[in-house]
């Protein structure tokens, strides 16, 4: 009895190795923290596509990184067939907004999983980007991200629109950032529901 149960023991173990990739030498996703082409500005944002306006005398491309289960929502179906005919990029910011190295290998697949089978299903492409929520990745959240071909995205500069800064307010903070002459910027911004985004004719794009 008792060397069947260590048998059982040990194959459990075997298992349990085995279902933890983490411990594996998996290779880890790129993390992108700036822009690295000298003079360039990427303008990203982060959750759905509410009120975007595109740019109508710019050849400004912005990235889209999409979540939850808003993106099948007839409008945002459309917006977002819109944004990418237009020629902007849109990419994961995965599907429930959890944190993801709270997760395990097999729920940070499934976050993934289901934005890459959405932006399918709607424009046929599938990600090459991921903005991890609240910025949090660790090993595990990059090795998933590799096995799935996608580069993890920060940012430098936050307009601080997702914590309650008017769009005059991070107009300003533009503003301020601008006139420290930085080499690259890579933003974070939001849209809020019901604060379009326009981007000034002259602005640095």
């Amino acid at each position: 009895m008792l060397a069947k149960a260590s048998v059982f023991a040990t194959a459990y173990l075997v298992l349990a190795a085995t279902a933890t990739p983490y411990k594996k030498q998996l290779p880890l996703a790129q993390v992108i923290t700036r822009c690295t082409a000298p003079n360039t500005a990427a303008l990203t944002f982060t959750a759905i596509i509410v009120n975007f306006q595109d740019p109508p005398s710019l050849s400004t491309r912005f990235t889209f990184f999409l979540a939850d289960e808003c993106i099948y929502n007839a409008d945002e179906i459309k917006r977002v067939r819109y944004a990418f005919d237009k020629g902007h990029q849109v990419a994961s910011h995965t599907w429930a907004h959890k944190d993801l190295t709270t997760l395990t290998w097999d729920e940070i697949h499934d976050e993934m999983w289901k934005v890459e089978l959405a932006l399918s299903r709607i424009v046929g492409v599938v990600p090459a980007f991921m903005r991890p929520p609240y910025g949090n990745y660790n090993d595990l959240v990059r090795q998933a991200s590799e096995v799935r071909g996608q580069k993890l995205v920060l940012w430098d500069f936050d307009s601080e629109d997702s914590i309650g800064a008017t769009p005059a307010q991070s107009e300003a903070n533009y503003d301020n950032l601008i006139d420290e002459q930085p080499d690259t910027i890579l933003a974070l911004n939001h849209e809020t529901i019901g604060r379009p985004f326009e981007l000034r004719q002259g602005s640095n794009n």
